[in-house]
This record gives structure tokens, sequence and C-alpha cells, in this order.
């Protein structure tokens, strides 16, 4: 009889054969989606971090620059090689594009955008830096084109870092090239954002 219950009973999957306990069940190993959550809500709080981070240190250093150094000589770094100088520009990098301005402030809202889109499928904490930099960037410069003079919307955004023959520009800016040069490696590696390797 009990040979006959072996040959007749629900044979014990194998392990690897695609039978096996379905994840989180009863009896079975941890779940992997439990597992996947978790790891993407560190790699997105680490973006939020950030991206709070730049965006408190752009925030912070224009009120202080503009409380200081506006309507004022500029302030030697490094002789003439790096100056504090604070100026207003109402368009993008160098100057470009200063009749755009409500333009540009809707470019970054678009960016903020995607950034959020990307994040609920981020696995990868090199990702999540290079996201968190250009968040917090596009933040800190589309809070001055929202609410600094002449307008909301319309805006100036506060530069003051100038080096010698090169454009003034802030920490935000900073951030974002930054965060555009991390994107550039990860994908000339292969990283997906979702901390998946390729290789073409």
């Amino acid at each position: 009889m009990a040979e006959a219950e072996r040959i007749t009973g629900t044979p014990e999957p194998e392990p690897g054969s695609g039978t096996d306990p379905a994840p989180g069940a009863e009896g079975g190993g941890p779940a992997e989606p439990e597992q996947g959550a978790g790891r993407g809500k560190r790699r997105i709080a680490a973006l939020l971090l950030v991206a709070f981070l730049v965006y408190l240190l752009d925030l912070g250093s224009k009120l202080l620059v503009v409380e200081k150094l506006e309507h004022h000589e500029p302030i030697e770094i490094i002789g003439t090689l790096l100056q504090f100088s604070v100026i207003r520009n109402r368009g993008a990098a160098f100057g470009i594009g200063e009749a755009l301005t409500i333009f540009l402030t809707i470019i970054a809202a678009a960016v903020i955008a995607v950034i959020a889109r990307i994040a609920r499928k981020l696995y990868s904490l090199p990702w999540a830096l290079a996201l968190g930099l250009l968040l917090g960037g596009a933040f800190g410069n589309l809070t001055d084109r929202i609410f600094r003079s002449p307008g909301i919307f319309e805006g100036a955004v506060v530069d003051f870092i100038a080096p010698a023959h090169f454009a003034v520009f802030n920490l935000a800016d900073s951030a974002i090239v930054c965060g555009g040069i991390l994107i550039v490696i990860l994908s000339f590696r292969g990283l997906d954002p979702d901390g998946t390797v390729h290789k073409d």
C-alpha cells in the first residue's frame, strides 16, 4: 500500500523545475517581489536624499549671495580665475534664450516628471545618485523661475560662481551637469535604472 501511495501521490517538485512553491507561499522562500520592493524603496530614498541636499545647498547659497554680494564688487576666491559675482539670468546656460523663460520653466517641470516616472522602477544606486543630482538641480532653478522677479514663471535664476573666461553658474547647474555626466557614463557601461546590465 505504501508503494502504491508513493507511485500515485503528487510528486514533489524538483528544484529549478518551475513548480517550486510560489514566492511568499507557506513553506516557500522569501518573496522576491517584496525584496525588490524593499530595494526599490531604498534607492528612491537615496534619490530623494541627494535631491534634498542639493536643493538645500543651492537655495541656501543663493539666499546668502543675494543678501551679501548682490550690487557689490565681486569677491575673488582664486584671484581673477574664480570669483563670486551675482547676476540674474532669465535664460538658459550662457544666457541663451532669455525670451523663453516660461518655456524653460516648462522644461524643468517636465524633467522632474520624467525623473518621477523612472523612479518607479529604480533599483540601481548609481542611477539613484545621478537622478537625485538632476532632481535637486532642476528644483533649485525651478524655484527661482517661479518665485523670483520679474514674476511667476518668468523669474531670473541667481548665478554667482564666475570662473574666468566661462559662463557664470550656480550649484544647481553644477548638480545638473554632474548628474548628466554620470548618466552618460552609466549608459555607456550598459547599466539601466532597474539594475540590469546589457551589452550591445
